[in-house]
């Protein structure tokens, strides 16, 4: 095992607001979010490395404590983050931090279907640096695609790292060795 570590960027507010408002239509109820400890394990299980995990957060008022302790005790480090009315605290968090990992050698998974990391994440995808975006398929930014070839790996939250536990909602494309007619019937 080298030294490297995999660092786990959330996006949190992405990927509760494309629940939200893509999958559910309607505020998501706590059993229909994502376990996030299981992305943590799958951080580490799917590279076989250490994982230093960051869940960056908005935050416009108080610290929304029980959250950020639920957070801690999973092995995030939370970052909670304010600013001005128009600022997008998270994203311009999470792209200085992309950009601060490409002076490293580490491997990157950013959890987000957010195309505003597309120019950081383009910067990451060569050489040996593995990195991953985790998302859903079906709402994840289609540049993110394009990145595909040169060794990007999308990962799917739901399918690939079973952070769920109920199945969503979604409306996707199904491989024909997956389509059990069941499901329909």
């Amino acid at each position: 095992m080298s030294d490297e570590v995999t660092y786990l960027l959330v996006d949190g507010e992405n990927i509760d607001a494309t629940l939200g408002q893509s999958i559910f239509g309607r505020r998501p109820q706590p059993q229909e979010r994502p376990r996030w400890d299981r992305l943590i394990r799958f951080a580490e299980e799917h590279w076989g490395q250490p994982v230093k995990s960051l869940f960056f957060l908005a935050v416009n008022g108080e610290l929304p404590m029980p959250f950020v302790q639920a957070l801690t005790s999973l092995g995030f480090r939370p970052v909670p983050l304010s600013g001005g009315p128009e600022d997008k605290v998270v994203d311009i968090a999470i792209q200085r931090t992309l950009e601060a990992i490409a002076l490293r050698s580490d491997d990157i998974m950013l959890a987000s279907n957010d195309g505003d990391f597309l120019p950081q994440i383009d910067a990451l995808v060569h050489g040996s640096r593995r990195v991953g975006v985790i998302g859903f398929d079906e709402f994840r930014n289609s540049g993110f695609a394009a990145l595909e070839q040169r060794g990007l790996e999308l990962i799917d939250l739901e399918y690939d790292v079973e952070a769920f536990n109920v199945d969503l909602p979604r409306l996707r494309i199904i491989p024909i060795d997956e389509f059990d007619p069941l499901d329909f019937l």
